[in-house]
């Protein structure tokens, strides 16, 4: 019961804000993506009830266009992986935007994968050929994303680049066991 007491509230939260706004006759992508974590730890002493309050925010705004600090291209979709599978999504020519317009990342600025499987453990990168490997330190890099759990990375100004047919492709693997369900939420450049 103490514990309780003394950790009343904590949370994580993942705010991933896209709006698409369009144009007369151009397409215009502008982005915001954020991290959030707020908590509020609360310590019961005989004459005082102290508490500890923690909200932090880090957040990137991308504007319409391919340079430092922008973005043009977006793709996003839940998918679902079955037991034991794998899949390399192609960054170069194969995903498609919410229009249905197939993409060409040359840098990707922003990855967020949010895990919503209560039993099935996601991971990331690693693909056997052609990786896109500009976001970790060795292309045998892998990311582990707990059941209920998310990971997000950005780079807002150069990008990660990509290079279409020998570093495009982007490795997502289920565990044995269950099926497993998704998001994930890619912005980038086309330049």
């Amino acid at each position: 019961m103490k514990t309780l007491k003394q950790f009343m509230y904590a949370a994580l939260m993942l705010l991933l804000l896209v709006s698409l706004v369009t144009g007369a006759g151009a397409d215009t992508l502008t982005s915001k993506a954020s991290v959030a974590v707020q908590s509020v730890f609360a310590k019961s002493n005989a004459l005082s009830n102290p508490k500890d309050v923690l909200s932090k925010t880090i957040q990137k705004e991308f504007a319409n266009g391919t340079s430092a600090g922008q973005c043009n291209l977006v793709f996003r979709d839940q998918r679902t992986l079955t037991t034991g599978a794998t899949e390399d999504l192609d960054l170069a020519g194969v995903l498609t935007d919410p229009f249905g317009t197939v993409l060409t990342f040359a840098k990707v600025k922003v990855i967020l994968i949010e895990n919503l499987s209560t039993t099935q453990t996601l991971t990331v990168g690693g693909a056997a050929a052609n990786r896109f490997v500009n976001w970790v330190a060795d292309a045998t890099d892998k990311v582990i994303i707990p059941p209920g759990g998310f990971f997000a990375i950005s780079a807002p100004s150069a990008g990660y680049a990509v290079t279409a047919d020998t570093g495009d492709l982007f490795k997502v693997a289920n565990s044995a066991g269950a099926s497993c369900i998704y998001n994930i939420v890619i912005l980038g450049t086309s330049s």
